[in-house]
């Protein structure tokens, strides 16, 4: 493992990319040997923003409530939320569709719904742009329903084939869980997965003055925007390091957070952002075999973020990847350089 370690380390030094990547922290995984590497500005110990992979949490949650038969994924969403949220949720062509809307259907982004945060509202901007451009701002449940119901939805929840990446879909799977349960979204990350797994170094963003993340780059800038990560909650709002994710992650796909069996009805695959494809609450990044012919680049489940995060299974090796590349403007740089270390791995 010595000699695999150092080729692993050395990919991670080059890297480095003084317009792109200022630092890197990956853990991985295989033949139950675990390696951690960092460089650049990033330790393995840094705690970074996971951003999306965020959701990867929100799926474990579920799939552990469905276990003690609190919910089912294919209750409709109106079973556990108030007439206030649901009225406009999902309305197409003068048609309500709200209530057709399920559990599963958040989780597989195949309920139609907007997405808050990077959806052009009417006016032609989206949050997302506006806090890229440097406006940090804090928001709440309720202004992600206002926007979100502002925007026109795709498509009919369900729609064969249909998907459209939403984050407003995971903020309501939070106010779900919140509600099912009588306690608040961070009390169940902690009870469910984060004090079982000890994974120390892994939370929730909620206060704006906390410092302890490293910050992310947007190209070459510094994002200093705590306001906005405060306020992403459930649909992208964590903290963690590589070797609390690559822990997290193996609990995941082991059945350490719930019936392994459950694994089964999440792989249901739907197109979402070439190459990532959509299952029920996890993503799948598969290439074709005309970019792929040698089939030297495994398929890999679990889920990325926008920060550069991401936390991935390699069920055909047993392989399992977690970590960060901390660039937001350039959202293929941490998977090129996970394809270099699997491989790099698996030799």
């Amino acid at each position: 493992m010595e000699e695999r370690g150092q080729k692993l380390q050395h990919i991670l030094h080059n890297a480095i990319d003084p317009k792109k990547v200022w630092g890197t922290s990956f853990g991985i995984q295989y033949q139950n040997q675990p390696w951690f590497g960092s460089s650049g500005n990033l330790s393995t110990q840094n705690q970074f923003f996971i951003a999306s992979t965020t959701k990867l949490f929100v799926t474990a949650i579920l799939l552990h409530l469905e276990a003690q038969k609190k919910l089912s994924l294919q209750d409709p969403i109106a079973k556990y939320l108030s007439q206030d949220i649901l009225t406009g949720l999902h309305v197409l062509n003068n048609q309500d569709y709200s209530n057709q809307i399920t559990l599963r259907n958040l989780l597989a982004h195949t309920s139609g719904i907007p997405d808050y945060f990077q959806q052009k509202n009417k006016s032609g901007k989206s949050l997302e742009m506006d806090i890229l451009t440097g406006h940090d701002q804090s928001w709440t449940f309720e202004k992600c329903l206002e926007i979100s119901k502002s925007i026109s939805p795709k498509f009919i929840p369900n729609t064969p084939g249909k998907t459209h990446y939403s984050d407003t879909n995971f903020q309501l799977l939070g106010k779900i869980i919140e509600n099912i349960t009588s306690r608040s979204f961070v009390e169940n990350l902690n009870e469910i997965i984060l004090n079982p797994l000890e994974l120390s170094n892994t939370y929730l963003y909620t206060d704006p003055t906390d410092n302890r993340p490293q910050k992310m780059y947007y190209k070459n800038k510094v994002m200093d925007i705590p306001l906005a990560m405060s306020s992403f909650g459930p649909d992208g709002g964590m903290v963690s390091t590589s070797p609390d994710l690559l822990k997290f992650i193996i609990a995941f796909f082991t059945g350490k957070l719930f019936p392994i069996s459950f694994l089964n009805y999440l792989e249901v695959w739907n197109k979402l952002f070439f190459p990532l494809e959509a299952g029920v609450g996890i993503q799948r990044f598969k290439l074709p075999w005309i970019l792929n012919p040698m089939g030297t680049i495994p398929v890999i489940m679990g889920h990325s973020g926008l920060s550069g995060a991401l936390a991935y299974y390699c069920p055909e090796k047993d392989l399992y990847i977690a970590g960060t590349v901390n660039q937001i403007a350039f959202p293929d740089t941490s998977f090129r350089l996970s394809i270099k270390l699997i491989q790099s791995a698996l030799k």
